[in-house]
This record gives structure tokens, C-alpha cells and sequence, in this order.
């Protein structure tokens, strides 16, 4: 009875493989590792926050048998977990249902394509093919494969240094000041009337004069130009205007006697710019049209019809009437010089200007504020000057922006986000604070709203595009990257040129940069090492980078762009 059993379950397991021999799925997976699998990239790699799968694979002939369906499910695996792809279906040619057909005797091929998003844990793991075969109830399940290394992550190594636009101050350490008198004469006489030196405009130029010497005023030099009204002998207006120029600043010269007066060193003929216009007719025509003569359009098209000057005073002088009109309301204002006293003023000092910054930053002007938060490089300090001046000068754009400007340096994104939106009510539109807004969205997540405001600002210059180069690092756009870091010369850029493609450009420019001594700088070059097949390359510079900054050692270790060499000695010494 005892031999009975055992005989009776030799035949069931006799009938068993049988069954699965004749069903062809044993087979299959005796010989599952005839089956190649190529993988595009391979290690894989992070793009745009995603990681992109793309498989090809290829059964041999006489593997597939005719009536199986096979279930492929790449999966993602690492430490304590794993993500699973979407799953194809390969079916055998006499298979039921949809799916690749595979044909037993010529074998085929298969592709796959997918993209999941990626996860820190996919940094260190392993792209494995799973599969179940089937003929119509009977299922059978293949030995996991692993078909690829993961995951590349070397984009996300670009820095967040957005470049944050400040509105600018308009300060000058020289101010150049100037006023105007005019001093008129009798017709054809150059002598200066005393009342010209009590007019208004005169006593308005003394009382600068005096203003200025308190301020400590330079004065620099003074533009006289005398002019003839146009009726007359050319000859004798020539002569006219010039005894007018000398008569003007003759009038003008016992003002500088006085010892306070600072005026530039020279002779006091060298002070006075003289210009002469023997026969002012520029002066005759704009006052023509600004008078309401009513024959002034006939007047004025003489002046175009005719250009020699004796003809021109001739036909105006035949409209007796008009002439008349022009004789006592337009040509006496011609005979003047035209006094203009140009001068100087010297602003505070740095030095001054730093410390009612921080003390009675009440005292300053907007302009002065403004230009003393750049004489420091201390941001508290710069975060207390512009807090006065946000409370002082609240309707000025820049002060609000610029102090937005500075909680971003202290990473007060928040802060910094109300600083902006309070200056955009102030002046709507302007790039300078819509490239601000667009790093607060991209600090905050946001690469798509953050695009919208940098395409907006684009008039606010180079930074507001580099700005948009990270962005589109970050999107997988590295050509377009490339572009729009234009020519600075720093990581970021170097970063792009290699996503791009092209390790010499990103060597060239990592070279050319501020930051080429920096350890992240040598750990690119060990990576464009890497990714040129240069082993003493990626060995000296991982070397060096891991000198200055021991933090990259671990990165180092599970960087997929090293896979290549972590099992070498010296790899090994570096990195444990």
C-alpha cells in the first residue's frame, strides 16, 4: 500500500512537468536568460523631476512558445522599496488575446517606453524586469533581471543662485548746478543799463551765488552768449554782439572778487565761454511763433523763401504794419546776452553718509539712503537701512523693492514675497520687481508661474535670462538653457553646456568663472572626466573637491556618473 503512494505521486509529478514541458513555459524559463534587454540611458537618469525608461527587448528563436502570454513589468527597485512600471504584454503567435506578437520560430523584439516621477531613493537602485508566463490558466513565474543601474541625478546639481534686481539710486558725488540771466540792450548799443543788474532774473543769480558759497559751491565757468536782433548792417551786429559779450561779462566780474567765492582755477577771462550771433534769427523765428502777430505766418514763410539775410530783413520790413508790431514786441528781447554761471556742489562724504544711515537715516535724501546701503556689505546692516527708508520714502518703488531684495539674501522668502507685491502696486509692471516675484515663485516651487514672470521681465537685462536658465535646467530644456545663461561664466553655465552635451564648452567655462577654485566646480570636472572615459581625470579632480569639501565624498560614493570606477581601489580609498 505504502509503494502504491509513492508510485501514485512519482506519476502526478511525472504528469506535472509534463504538462509545463508541453505547455513550453518551462522552457521559457529555463532559457529566460537567452532574452537581452537594452536600456536607453543606461545608468538611467533624472531629467525635469522625471525618470525616463526606454527598453528594448529581444527573444531568441524557438523561445517563445506559440500559446503563452507573457506579462513585462520593469520595476525600480531599491532599499526598502521599489516602483513599478506600467506592465507590457507579449503574447506567443497562436496566443488569446492582445498584445506584441512573438513568433516561436524567428523569435522578436519588443519596445517599452515610460516615465514615472522621481524619488531621492531612486538615486541607488536597480532596474529589474519582471515577468509571468501563462497558457490559459497555468501560470509560471520568471526569475527577476536586472537590466540597468540608477539613477543619474547630475541636473539637480544646479544652484539656486537667482540674481534678484535692485532699484537703482540716482545719487551723484557731483552736482552740477546752473542758472541763467538775460541782459538786454538798447538798439545798437552794447552798454549794460544799471537796471539790468537789479532785474529779477539777475537778482535770482546773485542769490545762487550766495547760496552756493555757503554750500561750497565750485564754480566753474559762465557761457555768455550775446546775440544782435536781426535789422541793421551785418557787419555792424557782428561787431554789436561781440562788444555786447564783453560789456556782459564785464558786468558780471565784480561778483567773483569776493575771496569766498571757490571758483576754478584760471584767469578770470578763461571763466567766461563767449559765443557771439551777429543777426539772431533761430531767436527772431521761435519768437515769431510763439507771438500772436497776425500776419506771422507770412513772416515766418519769408524766412523760409529767402536766404540772404538782406533780403529777408528787406521783405519783412515792406509789411510796414507788421514790422511795426515786430519792431516793439520781438526784436528787443534778440539784444541781450544770455548770462549762464555753471557750478558745482559736492555731496557728503561716504563717510557721512554711512553713518546717518544707521543714526538719522531721517536726514538723508531718498537718493542718499538709497546709494549708502551699497557702501556695506553686511546684510543686517543693509536690512536696517532699507527699513528706514521703506518707512520714510513707503511711495518710492526702489526702497520697498530693494528691501525684499535683502530678505531673499536672508532667505526670508515670505517676507521678502509681501516687500514685492506692496512695491508692484507702486509701479505696476516694472521688470526689476517681476524678476524678484519670479525667484520668490521658483523658492516656493512654483517653476511655472516663475517662467511667467521672468518671460515678463525680460527688459530688465542679462540676470532676469539667467534666471530663466535655471528654470529650464530644471525643465530638461538645456539646450535653451544654454542660451539664455549667455555669456556668464559660473557653475550653473558650465552645468548647462555639459546637460547639453558639450564637456569642452563646460570645461572652457567652469575655467573662465569666479567660482572655478570652488569644491562643486571640481566635482563637475570629475564628471565631464567621467563622461569622456578620462579615469586620472575623474580620480585627480574627485581628489580635490573632496579636499575642500569632505561632504562630497558620500555624494561621490552613490554618484551614477562614477559607476563605472566604484569598484576600483583608489575610488574606494576616496569615497569610504
Amino acid at each position: 500500500m505504502r509503494n502504491l503512494t509513492f508510485k501514485t505521486l512519482g506519476f502526478a509529478v511525472v504528469a506535472a512537468v509534463g504538462f509545463t514541458a508541453c505547455n513550453g513555459l518551462g522552457k521559457m524559463v529555463k532559457n529566460a536568460n537567452k532574452v537581452t534587454y537594452s536600456v536607453t540611458p543606461s545608468p538611467m537618469e533624472e531629467h525635469a523631476d522625471s525618470v525616463a525608461v526606454s527598453i528594448s527587448g529581444k527573444y531568441p528563436p524557438k523561445f517563445f512558445a506559440k500559446k503563452a502570454v507573457l506579462t513585462v513589468t520593469p520595476t525600480i527597485k531599491w532599499n526598502g522599496g521599489e516602483k513599478t512600471l506600467k506592465p507590457v504584454t507579449l503574447v506567443g503567435e497562436k496566443a488569446v488575446g492582445s498584445g506584441t506578437k512573438i513568433p516561436y520560430a524567428t523569435g522578436g523584439n519588443f519596445s517599452y517606453n515610460d516615465k514615472v516621477a522621481y524619488q531621492p531613493e531612486m538615486k541607488v537602485a536597480e532596474l529589474t524586469i519582471k515577468a509571468t508566463g501563462a497558457v490559459k490558466k497555468k501560470t509560471k513565474e520568471f526569475p527577476a533581471t536586472k537590466i540597468a543601474d540608477g539613477t543619474i541625478i547630475t541636473p539637480m546639481l544646479i544652484k539656486n543662485d537667482e540674481k534678484a534686481l535692485w532699484g537703482k539710486d540716482n545719487f551723484q558725488k557731483v552736482i552740477p548746478r546752473n542758472i541763467t540771466a538775460n541782459i538786454y540792450y538798447v538798439v545798437n548799443q552794447s552798454t549794460v543799463r544799471p537796471a539790468e543788474m537789479t532785474s529779477e532774473e539777475m537778482k535770482a543769480m546773485k542769490t545762487f551765488i550766495e547760496t552756493g558759497v555757503k554750500k561750497g559751491y565750485t564754480f566753474k565757468n559762465m557761457n555768455v552768449s550775446a546775440y544782435a536782433s536781426p535789422d541793421g548792417e551785418q557787419s555792424l551786429n557782428a561787431n554789436l554782439a561781440n562788444e555786447r559779450a564783453k560789456s556782459g561779462s564785464k558786468a558780471m566780474m565784480p561778483v567773483f572778487k569776493d575771496k569766498k567765492t571757490k571758483v576754478e582755477a584760471g584767469s578770470a577771462e578763461a571763466f567766461y565761454n563767449v559765443v557771439t550771433t551777429a543777426e539772431d534769427w533761430e531767436g527772431f523765428k521761435k519768437a515769431m511763433e510763439a507771438s500772436s502777430i497776425p500776419d506771422k505766418e507770412l513772416v515766418l514763410r519769408v524766412l523760409t523763401m529767402y536766404t540772404d539775410l538782406d533780403q529777408r530783413e528787406k521783405e519783412i520790413k515792406n509789411m510796414a504794419k507788421t514790422y511795426t508790431e515786430i519792431s516793439d514786441g520781438i526784436l528787443p528781447k534778440l539784444r541781450r546776452s544770455v548770462m549762464t554761471l555753471n557750478a558745482e556742489e559736492m555731496s557728503r562724504t561716504d563717510a557721512q553718509i554711512s553713518a546717518l544711515a544707521t543714526t538719522t537715516p531721517d536726514s538723508l535724501s531718498v537718493e542718499e539712503i538709497l546709494y549708502a546701503v551699497t557702501l556695506t556689505k553686511d546684510v543686517n546692516t543693509q536690512a536696517q537701512i532699507l527699513k528706514a527708508a521703506d518707512r520714510i520714502y513707503s511711495t518710492d518703488w526702489r526702497c520697498v523693492n530693494n528691501l525684499g531684495a535683502v530678505y531673499l539674501m536672508q532667505n526670508k522668502v515670505s517676507d521678502a514675497e509681501a516687500q514685492f507685491a506692496k512695491a508692484d502696486k507702486i509701479s505696476a509692471n516694472n521688470p526689476v520687481i517681476q524678476n524678484n516675484m519670479g525667484i520668490v515663485s521658483m523658492w516656493k516651487g512654483d517653476r511655472k508661474a516663475a517662467a511667467e514672470m521672468y518671460k515678463a521681465a525680460m527688459a530688465g537685462g542679462p540676470e532676469v535670462s539667467y534666471n530663466m536658465g535655471i528654470v529650464q535646467v530644471k525643465n530638461g530644456e538645456y539646450a535653451n538653457a544654454v542660451t539664455s545663461f549667455g555669456s556668464y561664466n559660473d557653475f550653473n553655465a558650465a552645468l548647462a553646456k555639459l546637460l547639453n552635451g558639450s564637456g569642452n564648452d563646460a570645461s572652457t567655462t567652469l575655467d573662465a568663472g569666479a567660482d572655478k577654485d570652488a569644491a562643486l566646480s571640481d566635482y563637475l570636472r570629475a564628471i565631464i572626466a567621467a563622461r569622456s572615459g578620462n579615469a586620472a581625470g575623474v580620480m585627480s579632480n574627485l581628489k580635490t573637491a573632496i579636499g575642500k569639501d569632505a561632504s562630497l565624498k558620500a555624494m561621490a560614493k552613490d554618484d551614477c556618473e562614477f559607476l563605472k570606477w566604484r569598484n576600483e581601489a583608489d575610488f574606494k580609498a576616496m569615497t569610504n
